[in-house]
């Protein structure tokens, strides 16, 4: 994550990218620093590395989890819940098939 001073001096006004000075933008946001675009001394737009695209969209994707699972937790307060052990024993599951297991996509929407 960049600091205040990196972004400051990754403020990029818009005229540049019409003087052939895109490249050098491209290249701060390669960095991993964000690149702040403006117009009329005002931010239009930011640049980013896909990288750190990538790295926000998944933690927007564990807020957006986080929130769903908080909501189910508060809906079921004082119902009785199911122990992690019984519901592996029940799936015919052990912790070392889940460790085992590779990464999977949910689809959520």
């Amino acid at each position: 994550m960049a600091s205040v001073a990196d972004m400051l001096d990754n403020i990029v006004p818009i005229s540049d990218f019409s003087r052939g000075r895109a490249s050098q933008a491209f290249e701060k946001a390669r960095g991993g620093n964000p690149v702040i675009v403006t117009k009329n001394n005002t931010p239009a737009a930011v640049i980013l590395s896909p990288e750190e695209y990538k790295r926000l969209a998944e933690v927007e994707e564990d807020l957006y989890l986080l929130g769903l699972a908080l909501e189910r937790l508060e809906a079921n307060e004082g119902k009785p819940g199911i122990p992690f052990e019984k519901v592996l024993e029940d799936l015919g599951l052990t912790e070392e098939d889940l460790d085992a297991m590779e990464d999977v996509e949910f689809d959520y929407e």
